[in-house]
């Protein structure tokens, strides 16, 4: 049976000793970090890798990495990068192939529908840094689609299984966030071995560390942290509270998957499609995507060939493409799918919804498209579509 939580108080020192000691234990240690105008995932050395006084200004369509004052850490929101980008790298090798002297084809380090990693043939150990809740309800997602589910990808099982995650609580929600109405928050709740919440006060800078597991019980005390006193719990405490109150953005109070299936000849979808580029990019940074599609490639000499699984995305035209032509060759008809499948039939196959609130779809739109604008215009168009119904059945 696991122990009840321990709390304790690191400061930036126990933040760099608890790099220190995932580092000495084999794991590769991944954090956000700023780089390139913005607060991306990258390989993490010590603590001094994290961005402290840095922080996005954010809206629909817009991303902006400016300096904070007050030195915090985690002050900023979810990034362009995914934690699946570890779990579920973009692009893997399935297998290689050689053409042998008597012309037959030989290939080489076979491992049918799974990666093959030339550079390191085993998995590699990752304890990811900073992971926001709404990140760690979006790698509870994919672990229900990739390893739990009919078809099981055995290269993420290896990662994901190996994988010690550190949760940063949200202390400063974003403009675009809206996890609290997607039924998360602010608050780590549960898949975590330690939930950092950063204390910034008269008192100092410090964090208040929560355990999720009897073992990081003992993780947490190799790096001997301060007593967690009550002060500091009620400051942590107050600010993650704080955050949950001070989100803008919601989804719309309806049922999704009733919403949805009402809706698939709104007018709305013409109005979406008039703005959407179909250029992906909603897929390519939302935590929960997982379609692939595998891809061959060969040399000039046609003796060595290759074949590779990549990320792909239901906006690229050729993804419905059947004998014929794309099934959804129309802007409409690609957008209804990606917020269909989202937001309703993802209940039907995996039992929840694929969207976990972190507003990186929004953010990273090139033309500001709001997941939850459009949930709510449709909800609109519904409910007044209905009114007039009703009216015309009473008019009778």
């Amino acid at each position: 049976m696991t122990n009840s939580p321990t709390n304790g108080v690191l400061d930036r020192d126990g933040l760099s000793a608890l790099v220190r000691l995932l580092g000495a234990r084999g794991r590769t240690v991944i954090g956000p970090t700023p780089r390139d105008g913005a607060v991306v995932l990258d390989e993490m050395a010590s603590a001094d890798d994290l961005p402290f006084g840095w922080g996005p200004e954010v809206e629909a369509g817009r991303h902006r990495l400016v300096p904070r004052a007050d030195g915090a850490v985690f002050a900023h929101t979810a990034g362009p990068q995914l934690w699946k980008t570890f779990l579920h790298p973009q692009r893997e090798k399935l297998w290689s192939a050689e053409r042998t002297p008597d012309g037959r084809l030989s290939v080489i380090e076979e491992n049918p529908g799974q990666p093959v990693i030339e550079e390191n043939p085993g998995q590699p150990s990752y304890a990811f840094r900073g992971v926001r809740p709404c990140d760690l309800r979006a790698i509870a997602i994919q672990d229900r689609v990739l390893a739990d589910g009919r078809y099981q990808d055995r290269g993420y099982e290896e990662r994901r299984t190996g994988a010690f995650l550190v949760a940063a609580q949200c202390t400063e929600p974003g403009a675009t966030c809206f996890c609290v109405s997607m039924g998360g928050g602010p608050a780590a709740d549960a898949g975590f071995g330690l939930a950092l919440t950063e204390v910034l006060d008269e008192t100092g800078h410090r964090f208040l560390a929560r355990t999720g597991s009897e073992a990081w019980q003992e993780v947490l005390a190799q790096v001997s942290p301060q007593p967690a006193d009550p002060a500091t719990e009620h400051t942590a405490r107050s600010a993650v509270d704080a955050a949950r109150d001070r989100m803008v953005r919601a989804r719309p109070p309806a049922d999704l998957r009733t919403l949805m299936g009402e809706s698939l000849e709104a007018d709305r979808w013409d109005d979406v499609a008039a703005r959407c580029l179909t250029c992906g990019n909603c897929t390519m940074v939302c935590p929960t995507c997982f379609c692939t599609t595998t891809e061959e490639v060969t040399d000039l000499t046609g003796g060595h060939a290759e074949r590779w699984l990549r990320w792909d995305s239901c906006f690229d035209v050729d993804f419905s493409c059947l004998h014929g032509g794309p099934v959804r060759s129309s802007a409409r008809s690609r957008y209804r799918q990606w917020l269909t499948h989202k937001l309703s039939t993802w209940y039907e196959q995996f039992g929840s919804s694929g969207c976990v609130g972190c507003g990186r779809c929004v953010t990273w739109c090139p033309v500001g498209i709001d997941i939850t604008e459009e949930a709510t215009a449709l909800h609109d168009e519904l409910a007044d579509r209905l009114r007039r119904e009703k009216q015309r059945e009473t008019e009778r």
